[in-house]
């Protein structure tokens, strides 16, 4: 039986592996999930982009702000963050009150390999190549670093392994 009681963010930037390695731990700590993009999507009715488009990002920020809050008042989950969730403080200080954040980090190269072949990436349409991806993970390193309680690379490793590592080292 696990130690973890609380929820478990992950951030990290768009091909980092946040959506993947949710599942794996979901189904190694049998909690729920929490893909907080696609659940933002149901709620509104409407794709991110046009949500972007008809209120603009401030709008959808108070709305992810908002599913933070919530989410702190629920059973202990795996949550997966949008890319920019960590850019507002108040969303990473309500993320630590119910939880631990870990942040999944990748090479240029490799998100490059994940994600190239992906045409829902809104912030990188028409910049799909490795030099864009490691100015903009540049710009936000400072801040998922800056958030993150455990930081964890991604690179050459199975989801298996990467879950696993997350859960051991949490426990510690």
């Amino acid at each position: 039986m696990s130690k973890i009681d609380y929820n478990i963010f992950l951030i990290g930037f768009m091909g980092a592996g946040k959506s993947t390695i949710a599942r794996s731990l979901v189904q190694k700590l049998n909690f729920p999930l929490i893909e907080m993009d696609e659940r933002i999507v149901k709620e509104q009715g409407m794709p991110i982009s046009e949500i972007f488009d008809r209120y603009g990002e401030e709008h959808f920020r108070d709305i992810e702000s908002e599913l933070v809050k919530t989410i702190g008042t629920l059973e202990p989950s795996v949550v997966s963050c949008g890319g920019g969730t960590v850019l507002r403080p108040e969303n990473v200080e309500n993320m630590k009150k119910s939880g631990k954040i870990v942040f999944l980090t990748a090479t240029p190269q490799t998100i490059y390999e994940r994600v190239k072949n992906s045409s829902d990436r809104p912030i990188l349409n028409g910049h799909m190549n490795v030099p864009y991806i490691a100015e903009l993970m540049e710009k936000r390193r400072p801040v998922y670093e800056g958030a993150a309680e455990l930081t964890i690379s991604t690179d050459g490793k199975s989801r298996e392994e990467i879950a696993d590592e997350i859960i051991r080292r949490l426990e510690e």
